[in-house]
């Protein structure tokens, strides 16, 4: 190599490279036993067996499984830093002896001499954390005791773990040999892919022997023909200011407190340090410009909705996640440039929430705060999670990392109304004051009066309790399974009606309540908020002293009171809240959990789940509060109901959301608001884009629409593509059934698709509801097609928390372009008969066309109105027949009705494809030939076939079971 001195080279990697590269077979090749097999260069005639990372990945730690202490201690004479660093003569060997060591590196002494004196020390095994220093080097060294090493990163995470529990246990676990991931984890330092940290242009020649695609960009026909595109992924890094992430400069001018921990090769997490402690800090981060970028922000204390710009000072307070569009090759045609993605996520870190916020000087800074004045801290490690990739949406699911949730249905939902309540500001006979109800407190766990039978009420004025009121809800209306909810609201169960309803079959419940629904309900959930009610519990009552209640009076962040005011915020604010003690919350729960089970309740919807941000005070801080409450809601729904009976609501911080490790459903949006024409497009469009990260911890709940309704439409056709429960609020007699058929099969189910619905990719960068020109596309998968809802957003709404609230000029109808490539995960269902080409069916507009994936197709579309198209894959069958299944064109989500589409083994006399589905309608197909007879569930049926655009249709009738079976023959 030109230019280097050869003590440069004195650790004789040359050596190394070279037996590598070309050493001869070496049988019996293994690490203390493990991964044993034949060691073989790396040439095109000699292949590579590599071990990096030893004693992370394969470390021989025997045939055990213990459960042992946690220990780092010192002798009386040794200083307790030289004990956390495992120094000779600082241990002591009563407390070390059968116990893991946990030993931070250290400059003075080496890693095996750290292992040597542990052993000494009859310690059991050890745990060596990498300081910051070291950061995320590992090293593969052999220790003389079980042992492993980490990250700082995950150093971090060990010692908040010892720090919380006076009985820290750890495992000691027999070996494995894991062989042959894709990627290999890690590589040896001495082996890295390069580039070389003294002239960057130049890559390690291991990097490239055998062109790995995942190192390089290279030319598809000829792994030996280098493209000027090739590039090496470069792990996060802060240098200079600069914080770059794949080579591409994500935030300049970073401040010296700032600084970053690796976790992968893509991603990491940033911190920064101050000189006073506080309750509350606000760091920057550095400045971010001429960038398309995505925020998702809380404008009040419950809710979020998406903000989208294009520099630092276009990201609002309370930003839950901001995602950047970083384009590769900034001189490069933009129609021939893929995009890249940065996301930034703030995270919880011990006791302090994280959120994102930028200033008129174009910076990033974050928010970190505890919430309780008591609760201070002069620095964060893990506040913001960044990382990059290719794909937004997998680059979100990645990132979260959480599990998904299913969700229930067939259920009938008590809301507001029914509890025993006290509220000592609404007087009888005086003005209603608007906000007073939320000054309401719970009086016990019970029922209110108006479901209890009184002695001058006759048998069939009224229910005797909530268990008989529910048990004749179930009686009279079935137990057939649905997928709708039904919603009885607040407001009195006269006023507001839910059904789930075909339009000759409607029947009435006759209590003090009228449900209009058919009989094929299931599941009766009932309302209560996170701390009983609005208002909490009285203090001093009968029923209610045992909990402990006190009364509070809420105190809302400083990044909250930026944005939105909130009614029901500011009246708890006002009226206060009988708090529950945190000592008393799980018995709480338990005990209203355990008797609403005892009344034959199914489940509950909790609500006002972000009130504990405003009450930390006093109680360890927000976040510290929260997953307390959180561990014990999940733990009293898992024990007293069956499944995951709960539902969520007003819950949209990440104090909640990164705390619910159980609840399956939450509500995605503010509410819908029937009665105000310019938060129709508002909702669809916040939904969606909330969607992009709810939908990684949640299914997104769409809430209630009113079946007949000026914009009834447009949302039944969004809930069609929101891969959501479907439920409705209308009042008594005032619904739409023609809407309600399209959403509705005659058994009561619904069509729902795999995902949450998300905007398509070239949505996530434009306002859909103000910037006058662009139709928004959400997009979903359903198990054999696609599905896209395009809508019309523009001229009806203004984002709230907005300077400027005017529109810019909207056209009487606004045109784009829809592709099949819109949809992601295609490949689910493409399969490995697909020609390239899809079926596209319009609902509103009824044609049916065909189509290269990567083709587009114009709309046109007036303010609130919208389409929905199936994207179905067309396959070929038996070499000749090009077939595609539509699903029931009667239905908005009509693939959904479709489960499968195969081509028989047994049908080599003739050529015969079969397809299961459910509903009733008129079934739709794509065929390039004309069948020669049809069946459904064996008997012959006729069908219509157009030979201008290949539409095959069938007629099915509906019948008491909805799933079907129909064999095309040709």
């Amino acid at each position: 190599m030109v230019g280097f001195e050869v003590e440069e080279l004195e650790i004789g990697h040359g050596t190394h490279t070279l037996s590598t590269a070309g050493g001869n077979f070496v049988p019996g090749a293994n690490v203390y036993g493990l991964a044993n097999g034949t060691a073989k260069g790396g040439s095109k005639l000699l292949l590579n067996f590599a071990m990096g990372n030893a004693s992370s990945r394969v470390k021989a730690f025997q045939d055990l499984h213990l459960k042992i202490n946690f220990i780092t201690s010192s002798l009386a004479n040794a200083s307790i830093k030289d004990a956390m660093h495992c120094k000779p003569g600082s241990l002591d060997h009563k407390k070390a002896k059968g116990k893991i060591m946990v030993c931070l590196t250290s400059r003075e002494t080496s890693k095996l001499d750290q292992g040597y004196q542990a052993s000494l020390a009859g310690a059991a095994g050890m745990i060596v954390c990498n300081d910051k220093e070291w950061g995320n080097d590992i090293d593969a060294e052999p220790y003389n005791l079980p042992a492993s090493e980490i990250t700082y990163a995950d150093g971090l995470v060990v010692f908040d773990y010892i720090n919380s529990t006076e009985d820290p246990q750890g495992y000691i676990t027999s070996t494995k040999a894991n062989l042959g991931p894709r990627p290999a984890p890690i590589m040896a330092d001495f082996s890295s892919r390069g580039p070389s940290i003294v002239t960057p242009e130049i890559l390690k020649v291991l990097s490239i022997l055998q062109c790995p695609q995942s190192l390089l960009r290279l030319n598809k026909t000829n792994c030996n023909k280098w493209k000027h595109s090739m590039f090496v992924s470069a792990k996060p890094s802060l240098k200079d200011g600069t914080l770059s992430l794949n080579g591409k400069e994500a935030i300049t001018g970073v401040p010296d407190n700032v600084f970053l921990t690796p976790v992968t090769d893509s991603s990491a997490f940033l911190g920064a340090t101050s000189s006073e402690s506080s309750s509350r800090h606000v760091f920057k981060l550095g400045v971010i410009l001429d960038v398309r970028l995505l925020s998702l922000f809380r404008f009040k204390v419950w809710w979020m909705i998406p903000r989208v710009g294009n520099s630092g000072s276009d990201i609002p307070i309370e930003t839950q996640m901001l995602l950047l569009e970083a384009r590769k090759g900034q001189d490069l045609d933009k129609s021939n440039d893929s995009p890249s993605y940065i996301l930034f996520l703030p995270f919880l870190d011990g006791e302090f929430r994280s959120s994102l916020q930028g200033n008129s000087s174009n910076e990033l800074e974050f928010c970190l705060e505890s919430g309780d004045p008591a609760i201070v801290t002069s620095e964060s490690i893990r506040a913001v999670f960044v990382n990059h990739g290719n794909h937004p949406f997998d680059l979100v699911k990645e990132s979260m990392n959480l599990s998904e949730g299913g969700t229930p249905a067939k259920l009938l939902i008590i809301d507001d109304g029914w509890q025993d309540t006290t509220n000592e500001f609404q007087k009888e006979g005086e003005p209603f004051i608007e906000g007073s109800q939320f000054g309401g407190r719970l009086v016990s766990i019970e029922e209110n009066n108006k479901f209890r039978r009184t002695a001058n009420e006759s048998l069939g004025d009224a229910p005797n309790n909530l268990k008989h009121f529910v048990a004749d809800i179930k009686r009279t209306f079935g137990l057939n399974p649905w997928d709708l909810m039904i919603i009885v609201d607040r407001d009195g169960a006269e006023e507001f009606i839910a059904t789930a309803l075909q339009a000759d079959q409607v029947h009435k419940h006759q209590h003090n309540f009228h449900l209009n629904v058919l009989p094929l309900l299931k599941y009766v959930y009932v309302w209560h908020a996170l701390l009983g009610y609005w208002g909490g519990l009285v203090p001093n009552a009968r029923e209610t002293k045992k909990y402990n209640p006190r009364l509070t009076y809420p105190l809302q962040s400083p990044g909250n009171l930026a944005n939105m005011r909130d009614l029901s915020m500011d009246c708890m604010e006002k009226y206060g809240i009988g708090a529950i003690d945190p000592e008393r919350i799980s018995q709480f729960y338990d005990d209203l959990h355990r008797y609403l089970a005892s009344q034959n309740v199914d489940g509950v919807k909790v609500d006002v789940q972000n009130i504990l941000e405003t009450i930390a005070n006093g109680f360890g801080g927000r976040v510290s509060l929260t997953r307390h409450f959180q561990e014990a809601l999940e733990k009293s729904i898992a024990a007293n109901f069956q499944d995951n009976s709960i539902i969520c609501c007003m819950g949209l911080s990440t104090d909640s959301i990164y705390h619910s490790k159980r609840s399956a459903i939450t509500r995605a949006s503010d509410d819908y608001y029937p009665q105000n024409p310019a938060t129709q497009t508002l909702h669809i469009a916040a939904v969606s884009f909330n969607s992009i990260f709810l939908g990684e911890v949640f299914v997104p709940d769409w809430d209630m629409f009113y079946s007949l309704h000026d914009a009834a439409e447009f949302h039944a056709i969004a809930r069609a593509v929101g891969g959501c429960a479907v439920y409705v609020s209308d009042k008594p007699g005032h619904h739409d059934f023609k809407i309600l058929k399209r959403l509705v099969l005659p058994d009561g189910s619904v069509l729902r698709a795999k995902y949450p619905g998300r905007p398509s990719k070239d949505c996530l960068f434009i306002d859909p509801v103000m910037d006058g020109k662009s139709l928004l596309k959400v997009w979903n998968l359903n198990k054999c097609t696609g599905v896209i809802g395009v809508f019309n957003c523009q001229g009806a709404g203004s984002w709230p928390c907005l300077d400027i609230t005017n529109h810019k000029h909207v056209t009487a109808e606004i045109s784009g372009e829809v592709s099949p490539a819109d949809v992601e995960y295609f490949e689910e269902v493409s399969g490995k008969l697909w020609t390239g080409d899809c079926a596209i069916y319009s609902f509103n507009k009824g044609w049916l066309s065909r189509l290269r994936k990567e083709g587009k197709f114009a709309v046109g579309l007036k303010t609130l109105q919208c389409d929905v198209f199936t994207i179905s894959p067309i396959k070929v069958y038996y070499e000749k027949i090009e077939f595609a299944a539509i699903g029931m064109m009667n239905m908005y989500n009509s693939g959904g009705a479709i489960e499968s589409v195969e081509q028989p083994s047994d049908s080599s006399s003739s050529s015969k494809i079969q397809i299961k589905g459910r509903g009733a309608g008129s079934f739709g197909g794509y065929s390039s030939v004309k069948p020669k007879s049809c069946s459904i569930n064996g008997k012959d049926e006729e069908f219509i076939y157009r030979e201008e655009d290949k539409l095959l249709v069938v007629t099915i009738i509906p019948s008491n079971n909805s799933g079907w079976d129909m064999d095309i023959w040709f």
